[in-house]
């Protein structure tokens, strides 16, 4: 069974940092992308960033490009996200997702993702 078990959200003030961490078990992701997507009160879900597991090649939104940074650790089957000069726009649930991802295009499609996790809520005051 595979679980993706998000944790790391909080509250924190306008330009403070936090790191959100994914953990996964249940099947060998070599060959998936691991994702962050968030979704803030009232509107869809939006791509935040994506690495892929075995090249570890990444890909981000242009809304976080430069202050978020996507990473994975393979011993500890983790995906993390760094998140920096955080503004109350980031405030969201973020959930971690995992996919076969065969092209560019497909990144940012939610529906190519086939492991979701609960997710995890970043607040940020201003």
């Amino acid at each position: 069974q595979v679980q993706l078990v998000e944790s790391g959200g909080g509250l924190v003030q306008a330009g403070d940092s936090l790191r959100l961490s994914c953990a996964a078990s249940g099947r060998t992701f070599g060959s998936y992308a691991m994702g962050w997507f968030r979704q803030a009160p009232g509107k869809e879900r939006e791509f935040v960033a994506t690495i892929t597991w075995s090249s570890g090649n990444t890909y981000y939104a242009d809304s976080v490009k430069g202050r978020f940074t996507i990473s994975r650790d393979n011993a500890k089957n983790t995906v993390y996200l760094q998140m920096n000069s955080l503004k109350p726009e980031d405030t969201a649930v973020y959930s971690c997702a995992a996919g076969v991802i065969r092209f560019l295009s497909q990144i940012r499609d939610e529906g190519r993702y086939d492991y979701w996790g609960q997710g995890t809520q970043v607040t940020v005051s201003s």
